[in-house]
C-alpha cells in the first residue's frame, strides 16, 4: 500500500496549501514564521514530501487567514 501522501486523495492537499498561502501574500518563509515551522517543513509540505497532519492543516489556515472548515469544504469538492 502506498504511503498516505502518495495516495491519490491526498495529490490535492499540496496544491490547496500552495495556493492558501499564495493568496494571503505570504512566502514560505513568513508562512513558516508564523506557525513554528522552518521554511523546508513548508516546502516539503507543498511539494507532497511530507504529509500534512490534520493539526496541521489546521494550524497552516490559521496561518494563512483561512477558515478551516472552508478550506477542507474547498479539498472536499476538489476531491471529487
Amino acid at each position: 500500500m502506498a504511503k498516505s501522501q502518495f495516495a491519490l486523495i491526498y495529490r490535492k492537499v499540496p496544491p490547496l496549501l500552495r495556493d492558501m498561502r499564495e493568496s494571503a501574500g505570504l512566502t514560505q518563509r513568513e508562512l513558516a514564521r508564523k506557525i513554528g515551522k522552518t521554511q523546508s517543513w513548508v516546502f516539503k509540505s507543498e511539494s507532497a514530501s511530507r504529509r500534512v497532519d490534520i493539526s496541521e492543516f489546521l494550524e497552516w489556515c490559521v496561518g494563512c487567514g483561512v477558515d478551516p472548515l472552508d478550506a477542507f469544504s474547498r479539498l472536499a469538492k476538489a476531491r471529487r
